[in-house]
């Protein structure tokens, strides 16, 4: 029983170290107020709340079934991180495009939005790729790609994933719903630095996932040239 429960808090612990530092809801807090610049500060919050809850559904089914969906469509963890890399760099370069204009957070009006759309914009691209993005997922398939041997091991470390999961989940409604707060003192100028700032990390970072997985399709296709 206590070695269960060592390994549940072990487990919940790495999930949490391996996927927060990946999803990185702060930094990505910015660019998601400038996302919803269109909704009301009572809107917003009701977005952070679908977006975190959009984000554990899919690291929690990546963890879980990810590598079993994979498989059965015969796609590799390079092609998703292609793929996804290269939607990461098309939305950071929209972003970088985009007008100078600063996100309204004291908008008193209701957006215009409708009940689909909103949910449509709050699953993409709020929650994928710019929170849960190709790197994130690519994480979470490894976490369930070697599932413990055994019914009881199974059920302890699907749990601690879930558990983990849920952390992160959190902390990205928290960073989400009070982005607001933290770049109001910044002013409408600095607003503009940072979403720039962040859009070109975000681009680099696209960059980064679309090369590691060129990379790995490379040494796979010519494991002679790789040494």
């Amino acid at each position: 029983m206590v070695h269960d429960l060592y390994n549940f808090f072990e487990t919940v612990l790495f999930a949490v170290g391996v996927l927060l530092p990946i999803v990185d809801p702060l930094g990505a807090a910015p660019i998601y107020l400038a996302m919803t610049a269109d909704f009301t500060p009572d809107e917003r919050g009701r977005m952070a709340k679908t977006v975190a809850m959009h984000s554990f559904l899919l690291l929690i089914a990546s963890t879980l079934i990810g590598a079993y969906v994979l498989d059965f469509f015969g796609l590799s963890i390079p092609a998703v991180q292609i793929a996804g890399g290269i939607l990461v760099c098309a939305i950071a370069w929209s972003l970088l495009h985009s007008p100078n204009s600063a996100p309204a957070l004291s908008r008193e009006g209701p957006s215009t939005a409708t009940s689909d759309a909103f949910g449509q914009h709050a699953f993409y691209p709020l929650t994928m790729p710019l929170t849960v993005g190709p790197g994130s997922i690519s994480v979470a398939l490894t976490l369930g790609a070697n599932p413990a041997r055994g019914v009881r091991p199974l059920v302890v470390t699907a749990l601690a994933h879930g558990v983990g999961i849920l952390i992160v989940a959190l902390v990205v409604y928290l960073c989400y719903r009070y982005a607001d707060r933290i770049l109001r003192k910044l002013g409408p100028t600095g607003r503009g630095v940072v979403v720039r700032l962040s859009a070109f990390i975000l681009l680099c970072i696209g960059a980064q996932i679309v090369w590691n997985g060129l990379h790995a399709l490379l040494v796979s296709t010519f494991p002679n040239a790789a040494s």
